[in-house]
């Protein structure tokens, strides 16, 4: 009934006010503060995309996992590996090759490290949430190590790699003194219009869809649910490592300890959020960049940066029941 959707969204949006509130701040103030902060001038919006970006890549990660009906929560540790990988070819080949190199070195990075689930899951039927939990792990220690030591720049004080040269940059589609959109923005749009047609017009898209669908059903109509989780689990990885690659070349210019502010763990609720539209992780990633965005500048009024978090959950707790609604309502 459409009564107790509304009643829900009249629910979360009491929690919320309540824990503004709690906070001793006015929610009127906070929801102009966050509006203002992410998209009230150009510098705040030119920041916002700047935080959708890897969101975007991450979040397309995600979701082809989840629409071979696995779920990566892999993509923070394939991120890490893929941006340290790239950092460090790209610092030792500058220029046009190094990009390229450091682009696909961070994808193959990121494909290998997402590798060991997949296949555990496809033979021996371990659940993916573990080992890619197991793997993360993993991946910030080793990182955390690497870039103490053998990569780390011993010129400077920082835990870091030396900085990548300006030619090995990816270059911006905009730029002025107060505002920079880089084109790495446009490569996340492009991967989500290609993933949205490779899934709906070729026949490994629709195994893939299939096999999330229904494994068993797959399985009677020939289709291979192994071979499928290994390939979707390898081109969500490799996302997640492109994602950590673009972050170093469009951005960061660098990698440090402490890289990812947990790009990968939010990308879960972008492709949650999303729901079954690889073209909805466009808007969806929006969403959580201008949270992430306006959240910085609730910080500075005293508000705790945290109360995004509450808003995001209550989102995606509300974009469930509308879609279990629609579920049950065709069934």
């Amino acid at each position: 009934m459409i009564w107790r959707l509304v009643a829900m969204v009249a629910g979360a949006c009491a929690i919320l006010a309540g824990a503004i509130l709690v906070a001793h701040q006015s929610p009127i103030e906070s929801l102009t503060t966050l509006i203002h902060g992410s998209l009230g001038s150009p510098t705040a919006i030119a920041g916002t995309l700047r935080e959708s970006t890897p969101l975007l890549i991450c979040g397309l990660a995600v979701f082809i996992a989840l629409r071979a009906g696995l779920f990566n929560i892999g993509v923070e540790g394939q991120l890490l590996v893929g941006a340290c990988s790239c950092a460090v070819v790209a610092v030792r080949f500058p220029g046009p090759l190094g990009m390229v190199l450091g682009v696909l070195v961070g994808m193959v990075a990121g494909m290998v490290w997402a590798l060991p689930a997949a296949l555990i899951k496809a033979y021996r039927n371990g659940h993916e949430v573990i080992t890619t939990i197991m793997l993360n792990n993993v991946a910030l220690f080793l990182t955390s190590a690497l870039v103490s030591g053998p990569i780390k720049d011993k010129t400077q004080s920082d835990t870091a790699t030396s900085f990548v040269a300006q030619t090995t940059r990816l270059p911006f589609v905009y730029k002025t003194q107060t505002v920079e959109i880089n084109c790495a923005l446009v490569l996340g749009i492009v991967l989500a219009v290609a993933m949205a047609i490779w899934l709906k017009k070729t026949v490994a898209g629709y195994e893939l869809q299939a096999v999330g669908a229904n494994r068993v059903a797959a399985r009677f109509a020939g289709i291979s649910p192994q071979k499928v989780t290994v390939l979707a689990m390898s081109i969500s990885g490799a996302l997640g490592g492109l994602a950590g690659a673009v972050q170093i070349l469009a951005y960061e210019g660098r990698f440090y300890d402490g890289f990812s502010p947990g790009y990968g763990f939010d990308a879960l609720g972008v492709a949650l959020l999303a729901g079954g539209s690889a073209y909805a992780v466009l808007p969806s990633s929006l969403l959580f960049g201008i949270l992430s965005k306006g959240g910085t500048a609730l910080q500075i009024d005293g508000v705790p940066k945290g109360i995004t978090t509450v808003v995001l959950g209550l989102l995606i707790f509300i974009a469930a029941a509308i879609r279990y609604r629609k579920v049950t309502s065709d069934a």
